[in-house]
């Protein structure tokens, strides 16, 4: 893979694709945040009803549910020869779209 096409829109999915440039370009971190909104909101929402109903405990093994989809993502992307900026940015997106694939 070509470094300067790797960040671009062909390979990182935000939940909101309404954010991202209208073609092929570089996207920053930011943007994928931006576009990830809602599911950023439902993570942080969920995590805070099970810190609160069930105990920290629940809250640490969720935060650690998203820190293995994260380093699972990144790892794959890594491996598909992706530079380390496109697979963050992919990890994150790619978490955060794929946990909100049943609303």
């Amino acid at each position: 893979m070509r470094p300067e096409y790797c960040v671009t829109r062909n390979h990182i999915e935000v939940w909101q694709e309404r954010v991202l440039p209208s073609g092929p370009e570089r996207i920053r971190f930011g943007t994928v945040l931006r576009g990830s909104l809602l599911p950023i909101l439902a993570w942080a929402g969920v995590a805070c009803f099970v810190y609160f109903v069930y105990n920290p405990l629940m809250a640490t093994v969720l935060g650690g549910l998203f820190a293995l989809s994260f380093i699972t993502g990144f790892v794959l992307r890594r491996r598909a020869k992706h530079s380390v900026c496109c697979s963050v940015c992919g990890a994150v997106g790619g978490v955060l779209d794929k946990s909100m694939a049943g609303f």
